[in-house]
């Protein structure tokens, strides 16, 4: 029998360090809307990471919800994915 394919999973976080504690999940979804999730990312030239363990985590918050304390080391290693992505897409722009 043909091995069932999971559903398509993701999550957007968004930090905002002068107004919250820890970062907050502002998107989520399964299938189409996950698939609708990383297309608007990848038009707003927004870093993807893939993780598909963390995303299950993220997928049981509610939306506008902080991340809970348990998660903290693996979304700062998320956060540290999007700095130094961010970081290398400024030294390669022309000035």
């Amino acid at each position: 029998m043909p091995e069932k394919k999971k559903p398509l999973l993701a999550a957007a976080l968004k930090y905002d360090s002068k107004k919250d504690a820890a970062p907050r999940m502002t998107a989520q979804g399964r299938g189409i809307m996950a698939e609708k999730i990383i297309e608007l990312a990848r038009k707003n030239d927004v870093p993807i990471k893939n993780d598909p363990a963390l995303v299950q985590i993220l997928s049981k918050l509610d939306l506008d919800e902080q991340i809970p304390a348990e998660i903290y080391k693996a979304v700062a290693e998320i956060l540290a994915f999007v700095y130094s992505v961010n970081e290398k897409r400024r030294e390669n722009q022309p000035e």
